[in-house]
């Protein structure tokens, strides 16, 4: 008997910003193969909900992942890297701190200052599989059908490849031109890039911000940051079909963080 060979679904996912159990429930939704299946991750798994760990733990189980950087990344791997606490993490930086200091037994400090935390974690205290994850992450990914994945996006009259680092994990400006074109009754065509792609799949300028927690696209560019970080929902997307599947509320799912 001869047995055909599943056939590998390509996913995307984006900013899950600690929300563990929101990632599990996109993974159980989809149905993700976690030895088949390929996830392309868009960056930010760190910040905001306290299981930061958990979700390391749980993406490190994907034989298939594509892992691209995102702000907040860039900023956990420069504390691991030096033990310097970057101003940022005053944007969710306590919900990554208490992640690792609850593995370490309940060992350690966090405490508030004006200026952000003052805490005992160190970047040795992150396991070595966390550490090396972080360093290993790619600025973007281009596939073999010319769809660029990227954190929050680039110039577009730079050359792709020829963008400054930060660009592609700090740079709104590819997003909101092509809201501002497609609201001024502008097409596709008069969206001029300097680089073409096929498709272009980002996060880091939540949906929710546009009064929906589904995924947007405008043009050839497709936003899955549907504000896991805030209070709105994760996504996963097939990249080929495009059909996706969402998490509940992270508001119901972490209730504890929006006592009234």
């Amino acid at each position: 008997m001869i047995t055909r060979k599943k056939r590998k679904k390509k996913f995307v996912i984006t900013d899950i910003h600690g929300a563990y159990k929101a990632l599990k429930q996109c993974l159980e939704r989809s149905n993700f193969d976690y030895h088949n299946d390929i996830l392309i991750l868009l960056g930010d798994i760190v910040d905001g909900y306290d299981e930061v760990f958990e979700c390391l733990e749980e993406l490190l189980k994907i034989k298939n992942l594509i892992s691209v950087a995102g702000n907040h990344d860039v900023w956990f791997d420069e504390f691991v890297r030096t033990d310097f606490h970057p101003m940022f993490w005053n944007y969710g930086g306590q919900g990554t701190i208490l992640s690792y200091l609850r593995h370490m037994d309940g060992k350690g400090i966090c405490l508030p200052t004006r200026s952000g935390f003052k805490t005992s974690l160190n970047g040795s205290d992150i396991p070595l599989s966390h550490r090396q994850f972080f360093q290993n992450q790619q600025l973007y990914h281009i596939d073999s059908e010319n769809r660029c994945f990227v954190h929050a996006g680039f110039k577009r009259n730079i050359p792709f490849l020829e963008q400054e680092k930060k660009e592609y994990y700090w740079n709104r400006d590819l997003w909101t031109d092509a809201m501002s074109y497609k609201f001024s009754g502008l097409t596709s065509e008069e969206f001029e890039m300097s680089t073409k792609f096929a498709e272009i799949y980002i996060g880091h300028s939540p949906t929710t911000h546009w009064d929906s927690d589904k995924p947007l696209t405008v043009f050839n560019i497709m936003n899955l940051d549907t504000g896991a970080a805030h209070s709105g929902r994760l996504t996963i997307m097939d990249i080929d079909s495009k059909k996706y599947w969402q998490s509940d509320p992270v508001r119901e799912l972490y209730p504890e963080n929006y006592r009234d």
